[in-house]
C-alpha cells in the first residue's frame, strides 16, 4: 500500500441503507485511513467502486447479449459498432476491465485494512467488515461472469474461475462476520451470492445448500443516486430522453415476449410508436439502416433505481437448473411455474429435455434482465454444452460472451505475455 491511495472518502451512512454517496477530495494519505472513524469511508468507497463498475457492464453487456437494441449514436451513452455486432475487443474493454478490477481491489484491500485497524476480535463481529466482504464477493462475481481471463494484481493470466473462487471465500467470510454482528440481511446476501458462484464453479451440492436457506421473498440490491451523473443508474440515464434515447426494446425478444404475456419482470413503454432513437443505427434486421422506434425499458424508472445483486427467485432457478442437470424435467418445470403462476403469466409446459432447458434459459433471461448476468449464463451453458435453444431475436451466432483482458492491462502488466 502506498502513502497515496485512491480510496475515496464517503459520507457516513448506515449499512442497512447501503448509502454510497461520496465527496471526493482527491488522493488521501493512506495513514489517514488507519483510524476507526475513517472505516465507513473505506467501506462505502468500495461499494461506490462496485456500483460504478456494474453501471458500465450492465449497460454494454445488455447490448452485447441483445437484452436491448441500440437506438442512438456511438458517442455519449451510445453503443459502439463493435458491441452492436457482438464483438468485445481488448481496445474497448478498458471501460469495463479497469472499473471492475478496481472494485475488486478496493474491497479486498479495504477488508485487510479493516482487520488491521479493528483487530481480529472486533473485525470478526463488525457489520462494516461484513459489508466490505460482501462487496468483495460481488465484485469478483462480476468479473467471473463477464471477463474471459483471470488476472489478479499484476499476475499472469489464468482461468476466469479464479474470480468465483475468490468470491466464494469473500462470501464465506462475510457470512461468518455478519452472523456474529447480528446482521441477517448481510448474512443472507452473502449466502445468496455464494450460491451463485458455487453453481458457476460446478459445486452444485454447495450451491443448493446455500440456495435452500434463502427465502423466495429475499432481494439484495445495489443503490444508485441522483447526486451526480456517475451515480445515476446508467441503463435509465442512457434512455431518459433528457437528452439520451440510446437504446430500445425494438427488435428484442423482450418486446415480443412482453406483448404476449404482460410479464411484469420485463416492463417497457410501448406507447411511443412515433418517437425514434437519437441516432441512426446500421444493423437493423434486413440490412437496413436509419433511426429505430424508441420503446424504452421501465424496469429502471429513475436515476435512483437500484439493481438486484441476488434474489430468492434466482435461488429457485438454481434449484430448477440443478434438477434439469439431474434429468428431473417435471421438478424443474414445477419450480419455474410457482413464480409464473404468482405473476399470472402462461405456465411452462415441457416434456423433453430440449424444451425444459429452453424454458429455463428464457426464465433466467427474464428474472435477471438488465443485471449484468446474461453473458455469464450464456458462456456457462455453452461451455457445458447444455441443450435448449434461444429466441431468434437474440441472434447469438458468432457473438463474444465475455470481455478480453484490456489492452491497457496487457501493456502495463509485466507478467502478461507480449
Amino acid at each position: 500500500m502506498t502513502k497515496r491511495t485512491l480510496f475515496v472518502l464517503a459520507s457516513a451512512a448506515t449499512l442497512t441503507a447501503c448509502d454510497l454517496k461520496v465527496s471526493n477530495p482527491g488522493p488521501v494519505n493512506a495513514d489517514f485511513l488507519n483510524d476507526k472513524a475513517a472505516l465507513t469511508a473505506v467501506v462505502n468507497g468500495a461499494g461506490r467502486d462496485l456500483s460504478e463498475a456494474m453501471n458500465w457492464i450492465i449497460y454494454t453487456s445488455a447490448a452485447a447479449a441483445r437484452e436491448i437494441w441500440p437506438a442512438g449514436s456511438t458517442g455519449s451513452f451510445g453503443i459502439t459498432v463493435n458491441v452492436q455486432n457482438g464483438r468485445l475487443t481488448d481496445d474497448e474493454s478498458g471501460d469495463f476491465w479497469q472499473p471492475a478490477q478496481r472494485a475488486r481491489w478496493t474491497a479486498e484491500r479495504g477488508a485487510v485494512r479493516l482487520k488491521d485497524v479493528l483487530g481480529d476480535a472486533d473485525y470478526a463481529k463488525s457489520a462494516s467488515a461484513a459489508q466490505i466482504l460482501v462487496w468483495a464477493g460481488y465484485a469478483n462475481r462480476l468479473l467471473g461472469e463477464n471477463m474471459c481471463t483471470g488476472v489478479i494484481d499484476g499476475g499472469g493470466p489464468e482461468d476466469s474461475k479464479v474470480y468465483f473462487t475468490r468470491a466464494d471465500a469473500a462470501f464465506t467470510n462475510a457470512m461468518a462476520v455478519a452472523t456474529a454482528a447480528g446482521n441477517t440481511t448481510l448474512a443472507q446476501a452473502a449466502q445468496a451470492g455464494r450460491a451463485s458462484v458455487r453453481f458457476s464453479l460446478g459445486n452444485t451440492a454447495g450451491a443448493l445448500s446455500d440456495a435452500a436457506a434463502i427465502p423466495s421473498t429475499f432481494s439484495y440490491k445495489m443503490p444508485y443516486y441522483s447526486t451526480e451523473s456517475a451515480l445515476y443508474n446508467r441503463i435509465y440515464y442512457a434512455n431518459a430522453n433528457q437528452p439520451y434515447r440510446a437504446h430500445t426494446q425494438e427488435y428484442t425478444w423482450v418486446k415480443a415476449y412482453r406483448a404476449l404475456t404482460k410479464d411484469a419482470r420485463v416492463p417497457y413503454d410501448s406507447s411511443l410508436t412515433v418517437r425514434v432513437g437519437d441516432g441512426a443505427v446500421s444493423n437493423q434486421p434486413g440490412g437496413t439502416s436509419g433511426t429505430v422506434r424508441w420503446y424504452f425499458q421501465t424496469k429502471y424508472a429513475a436515476q435512483t433505481s437500484p439493481v438486484t445483486l441476488s434474489s430468492g427467485w434466482e435461488m429457485r432457478l438454481i434449484e430448477a437448473e440443478a434438477k434439469l442437470i439431474d434429468g428431473d424435467i417435471a421438478g424443474a418445470v414445477a419450480i419455474m411455474n410457482v413464480r409464473r403462476a404468482a405473476l399470472a403469466v402462461p405456465l411452462v409446459t415441457a416434456t423433453t429435455a430440449e424444451d425444459a432447458w429452453t424454458a429455463l434459459k428464457r426464465e433466467r433471461a427474464i428474472e435477471l434482465w438488465l443485471e449484468a448476468r446474461r453473458l455469464g449464463d450464456l458462456r456457462r451453458w455453452k461451455t457445458a454444452n447444455r441443450p435448449g435453444s434461444y429466441d431468434s431475436r437474440e441472434d447469438l451466432t458468432n457473438r463474444d460472451l465475455c470481455w478480453p483482458v484490456s489492452i491497457q492491462e496487457k501493456a502495463a502488466n509485466p507478467n502478461f505475455p507480449k
